[in-house]
């Protein structure tokens, strides 16, 4: 779909619905038979603190783009603290002509990437969707180590319902967030389904039992 198509639709609610605490343990059983490990966090709060414990002080990490890492405060923590060497802000600061090769390799090989996902199927598959596709290549294979914190409310059935959510739900609200961040629209350029991890412990999702992000 077009952005201009997205901005006119109203985000269906029925995919903000949280999952229960039983989808919840079964999606989580499935993740870790895929090879993604697996933390339930109760809150918010609970989530950010599981998340730096993951993450060793002076890590090379770099975010994708993610209101549920903005709305934790990780983003801010991660980009300003000091403790972190945090490579978006760098890579933002680089000049895309003259140093395009060296901001590939930044965002390529990260020691850690970490966002969150559009959606998880009940049998363990993940759903992202990207614009330009930067975080795509680090968390199916390149990075060191990932971390999604994912809300309930992003489980879903399977990949068909998966692809409704990000469409009828995920996209018109990316859409009114990019309109207010950069007074541009977003589109669907990449798509990324992971089945399995192969590394033990690479992937670690975090799940909130609470409304986080798109």
């Amino acid at each position: 779909m077009t952005s201009a198509t997205q901005s006119t639709l109203t985000p269906n609610k029925e995919f903000s619905r949280l999952a229960t605490d039983e989808q919840i343990e079964r999606v989580a059983k499935a993740l870790e038979a895929n090879g993604i490990h697996t933390l339930i966090a109760e809150n918010g709060g609970d989530a950010k603190r599981l998340f730096f414990e993951l993450i060793p002080d002076g890590s090379e990490v770099f975010l994708g783009s993610s209101v549920t890492l903005e709305k934790l405060g990780i983003k801010d923590e991660i980009d300003k603290s000091g403790r972190y060497d945090a490579l978006r802000p760098k890579m933002f600061a680089m000049n895309r002509e003259t140093q395009g090769r060296e901001i590939r390799k930044l965002g390529g090989a990260p020691d850690y990437a970490a966002g969150s996902v559009h959606a998880v199927t009940e049998d363990g598959q993940v759903l992202i969707v990207s614009r330009t596709g930067s975080q795509l290549g680090g968390y199916a294979s390149s990075a060191g180590k990932v971390i999604w914190v994912v809300g309930a409310q992003k489980i879903v059935k399977d990949l068909n319902e998966g692809l409704r959510r990000f469409e009828e739900y995920c996209m018109p609200l990316e859409e009114k967030h990019m309109q207010q961040l950069y007074n541009m629209g977003t589109s669907v350029g990449k798509t990324l389904i992971i089945n399995s991890e192969v590394r033990p412990n690479r992937i670690t999702m975090i799940i909130v039992k609470e409304e986080l992000g798109f």
